[in-house]
């Protein structure tokens, strides 16, 4: 882990717990999967105000560059639920890649449980 832990800028650490709290109301195991192991990362996070926050981390609205297991790379932005509309691109934290994504940096790579089995990852490129 390049920062040798995640890293969450204070807004987003706040809104992040908020959406955690709710994750009882979703339906989808996978959903309520990463959300329970992105609450479990958030206990170790380190949390940084807007000024300090490294610019190649994954936060909300981020568009982030990822290679997958097959060598494909693909660019996502992390929102909301609200936001999210994956016909371009944009999905929600809820989404296991985007909870697996979340607070690691460029260099990076992460072992996260997806609807197909456990996959790494490597974050190629993040830009706000």
């Amino acid at each position: 882990m390049k920062y040798g832990t995640l890293i969450i800028e204070e807004r987003d650490f706040d809104l992040l717990k908020r959406i955690i709290s709710l994750s009882h109301y979703y339906k989808d195991a996978n959903s309520k999967l990463s959300l329970s192991r992105l609450a479990k990362e958030l206990e170790t996070v380190k949390v940084v105000k807007e000024a300090d926050m490294p610019a190649d981390v994954v936060r909300f609205n981020s568009d982030v560059t990822i290679k997958l297991p097959n060598g494909e790379e693909k660019t996502y932005q992390i929102v909301t639920p609200e936001k999210s509309d994956i016909k371009v691109n944009k999905i929600s934290i809820l989404a296991p890649m985007a909870a697996g994504l979340f607070g690691y940096a460029v260099g990076d790579k992460i072992l996260w449980h997806f609807p197909a089995g456990e996959k790494e990852i490597e974050v190629i490129h993040v830009s706000s």
